[in-house]
């Protein structure tokens, strides 16, 4: 389960989304309303012209009158065929219009989400929206929303025509749909909720799949496999029975609607046979009317199995439109920084179900400098480059780049100003090139070749079989977790940010890969602010001032060879790391 899913848009908000999404293809909209209902009176004409034969031959008329209205018929038949289809066409256009909004605000709502929302609720959950939810939201935009249109003014048409006929059997008619109304309401009760839990048991199913993947090496390692694969097999116990109870709902509807359908018809035949024998009615008009009745049932059919498909689809766009009620990273209006300087004032930081991890942290970081953060594991450093980068905001305290607030600041201008790099690390499917350009849109090849050699991947790039051209990913050429995060470092360099924070940025590289790299930065990085979190001891060595974290407390800051002098927590350290990796080195 993940630990805070993503909200879901209540009903209200549903309908908001949609009219909004109407408004903005009005012209298509009605088009689609208005070839309907030309399509749905057209349909109207058999009916009544099959009840004029009737009367015509009782009253003697010949073969040639016969003939006559039947042509009508087939004229009018071919009429709606092709307004249908004409309606079908345009609303399905409208639909796929709809559907590209309705992605293109997922993405930009998505990419709003501050990292730490994402976090918590699990990419399980966000992927499933993204994918699922949205997928079965263009599947009801497409297809249910043109022909719950198309069929529900068919419906309406043939039940005003049998009020034009005669008002008591279209009020019979309407009686006796009372029962599918019934089975209606039982089914709408439970539809909702029932398809919400569904969404969120396959959101579960896909975040447990994602972390046992993603994890698979540490699951190896620790033999976590028989709870890994229990966990999973209650998620699919919980998903299949999700999937079952909304089965049993469609199950329990549709055949109640079937049986309903009959119900009117024969109520009609019965009253308009009584109305015929009291010379009331024709029997023409009773035979029009019962026509009409019976044909209700394809449009009713239709537009119930398309309500079912809505309650599902509705439940995806309320998971869907869920995003825009999620914490939203800082809007666009956020005041510009002035200055570098990166101030730590009296910051302490708890996790929601945990301690305290910081516990009054001051600090201040001088542009340009390079300060190396070392502690033992626990103490809070990763935390604290967490705070830095605006990742989290802390409990109590203030991070400020330039006097402003870090979490206050816009994703854009927090891009230009601070850059996060951890041990996690993205190849994304497309080529060297297009993995580079996410930085940097802009950038030249030039420029490219420039970020490449500044990490030292430049070399087996040009070694691939197309250079900045070659496919990476699924279907291309595999890069390994090295050559992975030194394409993430080359993009922090296409980003140029004032302030680059590293999170044991370098793990995966080997030992000389990762000196390499580091000086290859620290030289392109020259008059930047570079925030070294690292257990590797020689990073603290090159800085400009090592800070030492021990419990969620700054315990010491000073250069190297001051805490080395100082006999301190990292002097211990220095000896114990200097002993273990160079004896008798400097």
């Amino acid at each position: 389960m993940t630990n805070a899913q993503l909200p879901v848009a209540e009903p209200k908000d549903v309908r908001r989304a949609i009219t909004r999404l109407i408004r903005g293809d009005t012209k298509a909209f009605t088009t689609v309303l208005a070839l309907n209902a030309l399509a749905a009176a057209a349909g109207l004409v058999g009916p009544w012209l099959v009840g004029r034969i009737v009367d015509d031959v009782r009253a003697g008329d010949g073969v040639h009158a016969v003939d006559r209205l039947a042509v009508w018929i087939l004229l009018c038949a071919v009429a709606q065929l092709l307004l249908a289809r004409w309606a079908r066409y345009v609303g399905h256009r409208f639909g796929e219009r709809v559907l590209a909004r309705v992605r293109e605000e997922f993405v930009d709502r998505a990419l709003a989400l501050p990292a730490a929302v994402v976090e918590r609720a699990g990419t399980g959950d966000l992927t499933a929206r993204g994918t699922a939810d949205v997928a079965t939201v263009g599947t009801t935009l497409r297809d249910a929303g043109p022909e719950l249109l198309i069929n529900g003014a068919q419906a309406l048409f043939l039940i005003g025509a049998v009020f034009v006929i005669d008002p008591l059997l279209g009020l019979c008619g309407l009686l006796g749909l009372v029962s599918t109304w019934v089975a209606l309401r039982w089914y709408l009760r439970r539809a909702r909720d029932g398809y919400l839990a569904e969404g969120a048991a396959t959101s579960d199913v896909a975040e447990i799949l994602a972390a046992t993947a993603s994890g698979a090496r540490t699951v190896e390692a620790l033999r976590l496999e028989k709870r890994r694969i229990a966990a999973s097999r209650d998620a699919l116990e919980v998903s299949r029975r999700t999937r079952m109870y909304t089965l049993f709902l469609r199950s329990v509807f549709f055949p109640s609607v079937d049986v309903s359908y009959l119900i009117p018809v024969v109520t009609v035949l019965l009253v308009g046979g009584v109305l015929h024998g009291q010379g009331t009615l024709s029997l023409g008009a009773v035979v029009t009317a019962a026509l009409y009745l019976q044909r209700l049932s394809n449009p009713l059919d239709e537009i119930l199995m398309r309500i079912e498909q809505l309650q599902s689809g509705g439940a995806s766009f309320a998971r869907v439109e869920g995003l825009a009620k999620a914490p939203r990273a800082v809007p666009a209006d956020s005041p510009a920084p002035s200055g570098d300087r990166i101030d730590v004032t009296g910051v302490r930081y708890a996790y929601e179900r945990g301690g305290e991890v910081l516990r009054g942290v001051d600090l201040t970081v001088r542009p340009g400098e390079r300060l190396a953060v070392v502690g033992p594991s626990g103490a809070g450093k990763t935390t604290l480059s967490r705070l830095l980068a605006g990742v989290e905001a802390p409990t109590e305290g203030t991070v400020t780049v330039g006097g402003v607030p870090v979490v206050g600041l816009d994703p854009e201008q927090l891009r230009r100003q601070v850059v996060l790099v951890t041990q996690e690390h993205h190849v994304f499917l497309g080529t060297v090139r297009d993995n580079l350009l996410i930085a940097e849109p802009a950038a030249t090849d030039e420029e490219l070749w420039a970020a490449l050699a500044a990490v030292g991947a430049d070399d087996w790039v040009r070694e691939l079989p197309h250079g900045l051209n070659t496919v990476l990913g699924e279907g291309g050429c595999r890069t390994d977790g090295s050559q992975a995060q030194q394409l993430a470092l080359a993009r922090v360099v296409l980003a140029d940010p004032h302030t680059l924070i590293l999170d044991e940025a370098t793990a995966l590289l080997d030992p000389t890969t990762a000196r390499h790299t580091e000086r290859a930065l620290a030289a392109v990085l020259e008059g930047r602010t570079v925030i070294a979190i690292a257990h590797r001891l020689h990073t603290a060595h090159d800085a400009d001032r090592v800070a030492v974290m021990e419990d969620g407390l700054l315990t010491e800051l000073g250069t190297h060879d001051e805490l080395v002098t100082g006999d301190g927590a990292y002097a211990a350290l220095w000896r114990t790391w200097h002993g273990d990796v160079a004896p008798g080195g400097g």
